[in-house]
């Protein structure tokens, strides 16, 4: 029997991040307390920049949108927001989305998986993701369970369970 094994990756689906972008910018525009201080939150490249008259403002429309993200399913790990820098009369923010494991992040979940996972269970880096196998499915079961319990600084899902 061949062995079992899964895929630990930390994605982010884009088409999910843009309706709650899209959502929040609606709601930006409809709230009461967002009228006349030129709020607003947008795409930037590959970055979302967020602007508002004043720094209160800026992180009023940041929260909205980690509201939305929520709402939606999405880790607010995955997201790496910078403080309000003051350009001229406005607040800007910017927020990166982080995809991929890093080599520093994926070694320190296979260590984990190592140290007090069940035996028997291996787990190899292969790129920005992590493949980890086992005889057993129920040692695999155990080894998701283990990494929902810990708290890592990053976003983990669980792919291609096989």
């Amino acid at each position: 029997m061949a062995d079992s094994s899964f895929d630990i990756v930390s994605k982010v689906e884009r088409q999910e991040v843009d309706n709650a972008l899209n959502q929040a910018a609606k709601e930006i525009s409809q709230r009461y307390d967002f009228r006349g201080v030129d709020a607003s939150i947008a795409w930037s490249g590959e970055k979302i920049e967020m602007r508002a008259n004043s720094e209160e403002r800026v992180k009023a429309v940041l929260d909205i949108f980690q509201s939305k993200l929520v709402k939606r399913g999405i880790s607010l790990k995955a997201l790496e927001t910078g403080e309000p820098q003051a350009s001229g009369k406005e607040y800007r923010t910017v927020a990166t989305l982080q995809e991929g494991i890093s080599q520093d992040n994926a070694k320190k979940v296979a260590k984990v998986i190592r140290d007090e996972g069940p035996k028997g269970v291996k787990a190899q880096v292969q790129g920005d993701e992590l493949r980890v196998t086992s005889k057993s499915r129920d040692s695999l079961q155990e080894v998701i369970a283990l990494l929902k319990g810990k708290d890592f600084d990053f976003a983990l899902q669980f792919v291609n369970y096989r």
